[in-house]
């Protein structure tokens, strides 16, 4: 591990703290109308209320920061490079799915888009785990959620394909 000064490891977790709400954030933009819109939709028995979404998300991105700051701190962007150009790019393939499904309605390309994010994330926190075992376990929660997710946008866009077409 990199000897990084106690204002620099403050300043790395707030910054990739921020930079994981930042995803959400942009996820969120898109989410405005998703209560009314979600719950308007023919959705199996198993599927969770709306309000569930947004305490799991919260907590994921704050278990998202934290990981990718244990890998920082792992001798820094220069040595970790890999694992988080991984990690930002899954942020990125993450928030587009909020567009994909809630603005432009496109079912097939969400569930394409959660396929591609499912494996972005097990690259990252196979990465993160070598870097540093505990930023892999805090990815685990992360990759648990966005399968059951997975699972659940398949099922909606099978259900409602006059909508998500």
């Amino acid at each position: 591990m990199t000897s990084f000064s106690t204002r620099k490891q403050i300043f790395g977790l707030t910054g990739w703290l921020a930079l994981s709400f930042a995803a959400s954030a942009l996820g969120a933009i898109a989410s405005v109308q998703a209560r009314s819109f979600y719950g308007s939709l023919d959705q199996p028995g198993w599927a969770p209320p709306g309000s569930v979404f947004g305490p799991v998300w919260t907590t994921l991105y704050a278990l998202m920061g934290i990981a990718a700051w244990l890998c920082w701190r792992q001798g820094g962007w220069r040595a970790q490079r890999k694992p988080l150009t991984l990690f930002v790019v899954q942020l990125a393939v993450n928030a587009l799915w909020s567009w994909l499904f809630f603005v432009w309605h496109l079912g097939a390309l969400s569930v394409a888009d959660i396929v591609l994010l499912w494996v972005l994330i097990v690259a990252t926190l196979i990465g993160f785990w070598r870097a540093a075992p505990l930023a892999g376990v805090l990815l685990l929660p992360y990759l648990a959620w966005v399968s059951f997710a997975g699972f659940l946008c398949y099922s909606v866009w099978q259900r409602n394909p006059q909508v998500l077409g």
